[in-house]
C-alpha cells in the first residue's frame, strides 16, 4: 500500500506540482481545493473540499483521508495561501490584512495543528513560506508578516514533535511563475521580479516541488526545523 500524503492547496501552481511529485515518489495523495471546482481525477489522488480558515473543515479532511486511504498520513504539505494587491502600510486596507491573516496564518495554524495530531511517527510536515521574509519589498509587509508567522510555527512544532521523530520544515521560495504570482502583474513587474534572481528569471513550480519532495523523503532525515529557500540567489 502506498503511504499517504496530504497536500493542502494542491489543485494548481506549486501545490499541484507537489501532488505530482509525491505521486511519482510512490505516495497516494489527498489533495484539497476550495476556490475552484474539484480537479480532474488522477491515479493515486483523491480531491477533498476543505476551507483552511475553518478548523472543523480541516479536521474533517484529515478524518476523511484516513478513512478513505486506510492509513494516517506519513507526509503533510501545507500550501494553501493567498496574496492581495501590494500597498504601502499606511494605506493598506484592513480587509486585505484580515484576509491574509485568516488564510495564511490561521489556515496554516489549523492545518499544522491537525498534521501534528495525525501524522505518523517518523513522518514529515512541510509548510510553504516565502523568501521575502528575508528580502522584504515595499508594499508586501502584511503578506510577508503572515508568512513569517508560519515559519515561527514551523520552528516551534519541530521541537514539539521531535520525540516522535517527525520532521517539520518550511520551503520559502522566491518568485515562482504561477497564476497567483502573475495575477495583477504587468510584464514589467514580472521582469522586475525576475531581476531579483541571480539567474534573471522567476522559478518554476516543479523546482519548488522537488525541494518539498526531498524534505518529506528519507534523504532529508537530518533536516528539521529548517527554512529552505529555493530562490535563484534572491537571498
Amino acid at each position: 500500500m502506498r503511504p499517504l500524503a496530504i497536500v493542502i492547496g494542491g489543485t494548481r501552481g506549486i501545490g499541484l506540482s507537489c501532488v505530482n511529485r509525491l505521486v511519482a515518489d510512490g505516495y497516494a495523495v489527498a489533495s484539497t481545493y476550495v476556490s475552484a471546482g474539484a480537479p480532474p481525477e488522477q491515479a493515486h489522488v483523491r480531491a477533498y473540499a476543505a476551507d483552511v480558515t475553518d478548523e472543523a473543515s480541516v479536521a474533517a479532511l484529515f478524518a476523511a483521508a484516513k478513512a478513505d486511504f486506510g492509513t494516517a498520513p506519513r507526509a503533510v504539505v501545507v500550501n494553501a495561501g493567498v496574496n492581495v494587491p501590494p500597498a504601502p502600510l499606511a494605506d493598506f486596507p484592513s480587509a486585505d490584512f484580515a484576509r491574509l491573516l485568516s488564510v495564511n496564518l490561521t489556515g496554516a495554524f489549523n492545518a499544522l495543528r491537525e498534521a501534528a495530531r495525525h501524522v505518523e511517527d517518523e513522518g514529515a510536515i512541510v509548510a510553504l513560506s516565502t523568501s521575502l521574509v528575508r528580502r522584504p519589498l515595499p508594499g508586501a509587509g502584511p503578506y510577508i508578516a503572515s508568512k513569517a508567522a508560519v515559519e515561527a510555527l514551523v520552528r516551534s512544532l519541530a521541537i514539539e514533535l521531535a520525540p516522535r521523530r517527525v520532521r517539520v520544515n518550511a520551503v520559502a521560495p522566491g518568485p515562482v511563475d504561477t497564476d497567483l504570482f502573475r495575477s495583477g502583474k504587468s510584464d514589467e513587474a514580472v521582469k522586475r521580479s525576475a531581476a531579483l534572481s541571480l539567474f534573471n528569471r522567476v522559478g518554476h513550480a516543479d523546482e519548488i516541488a522537488e525541494v518539498v519532495g526531498f524534505l518529506v523523503s528519507s534523504k532529508a532525515s537530518w533536516m528539521d526545523g529548517q527554512i529552505v529557500q529555493p530562490n535563484g540567489g534572491l537571498v
